[in-house]
């Protein structure tokens, strides 16, 4: 009788963690996918979608399960997310999307994933900044070329009264990175008398900092 009825109790424990998958590895599936998206586990971001974790769940700071492998740059978990519908425009509370971290951050294989997955060119971060802007401040080259391609809005003006080839100047070091995006710019149609806030040219600051190489080609694009 002991035997039966402990046989009893082992299957019904068996059944309960068959049934209860999630409690068993640790949290809600939709914790469970963010925490494999973060990890880049992409296997397990597969099995956790295949069993009906929602995709764009949000976490407390309104993060989801593919800005969170975009935070990490886990681009195969981001592919597997992407391909299986996850918003690429989804904000948290700080107005961080997929598309917009991507491109801050020169994520370029992720980038081009939301690029080809609907990413609003026109939205914007906490900044009032397209992607473009910040890409172009941190000296990403490839990112701007991708985005500059993409149609982003090279006159973009943000919250500080910058554009992309202002930030360029004014946050760039002057080198060879931040020249060439400057060179990217110009010649995507960039404005090269599009003043900051308090009037200031783009040559102007070139000039001010010392970039002889970014003044040449904004003076030979008719910046004043």
């Amino acid at each position: 009788m002991l035997v039966a009825r402990l046989s009893i109790c082992l299957a019904l424990v068996i059944a309960m963690l068959i049934s209860t998958p999630a409690a068993a590895a640790g949290g809600p599936p939709e914790q469970q996918l963010r925490e494999a998206a973060a990890s880049g586990n992409a296997a397990q971001v597969t099995a956790l979608l295949g069993q009906g974790a929602s995709i764009d769940d949000r976490d407390a700071q309104g993060r989801t399960a593919l800005l969170l492998a975009t935070h990490h740059n886990r681009v195969q978990a981001a592919r597997v997310l992407v391909d299986a519908g996850a918003d690429v425009n989804a904000k948290d509370a700080i107005h961080d999307s997929p598309y917009l971290y991507a491109g801050a951050r020169g994520y370029n294989e992720i980038l081009r994933l939301t690029l080809a997955h609907g990413a609003d060119l026109r939205s914007t971060n906490r900044y009032g900044g397209t992607a473009l802007i910040p890409a172009a401040e941190r000296g990403h080259v490839e990112t701007v070329r991708t985005l500059i391609a993409a149609g982003v809005a090279v006159n973009h003006v943000n919250k500080l009264k910058w554009t992309a080839l202002l930030e360029a100047i004014i946050l760039g070091n002057g080198g060879q990175a931040h020249t060439e995006i400057v060179r990217l710019l110009v010649k995507a149609g960039a404005d090269v008398n599009l003043a900051d806030g308090d009037g200031v040219s783009p040559l102007q600051h070139a000039r001010q900092r010392g970039y002889t190489q970014i003044e040449q080609i904004l003076s030979a694009a008719g910046a004043r």
